[in-house]
């Protein structure tokens, strides 16, 4: 079997949390696909505007904004004037969003401390180290 690239290396833990996530929130009655789990992750406490989503998710406007027409339908979302340019519109996490954080964080942090317990403290604190300098070359939107 061929050696597979540092990409695909990176993707396979990532979508290993991703469907523990989507399955757990559906145990809780939150049925979200992975899409809509992808674009509601890229909402931050203090919303964003759908073009910055867009962006951020990889998305075309239609398709994020029919995303989002899922989203708020199903009250996780909301859209709203933007109080800094009132043409514009913001994405906020709504009540009812803010359960699918919740409930997702005990996953995550599950998830965390069996690779912990996989990898050894040491390695995990060096690959944390390490995917921490990459993103200084990855993340666009760092900050």
């Amino acid at each position: 079997m061929p050696e597979l690239n540092l990409g695909l290396l990176l993707f396979i833990p990532y979508r290993a949390m991703e469907t523990a996530v989507v399955a757990d929130l559906a145990r809780h009655g939150h049925h979200l696909s992975i899409a809509q789990a992808r674009v509601f992750q890229r909402i931050g406490p203090d919303g964003i505007r759908p073009s910055e989503l867009a962006e951020a998710t990889q998305l075309t406007k239609q398709t994020l904004g029919s995303i989002l027409d899922q989203l708020e339908k199903a009250g996780y979302v909301a859209r709203t004037p933007d109080p800094a340019d009132g043409r514009a519109r913001v994405v906020t996490i709504t009540r009812r969003g803010q359960e699918l954080v919740d409930l997702s964080l005990p996953v995550v942090e599950e998830m965390e401390r069996a690779w912990t317990e996989h990898l050894g403290p040491e390695r995990t604190r060096q690959l944390r180290e390490v995917l921490v300098d990459l993103r200084e070359i990855t993340d666009p939107f760092l900050d």
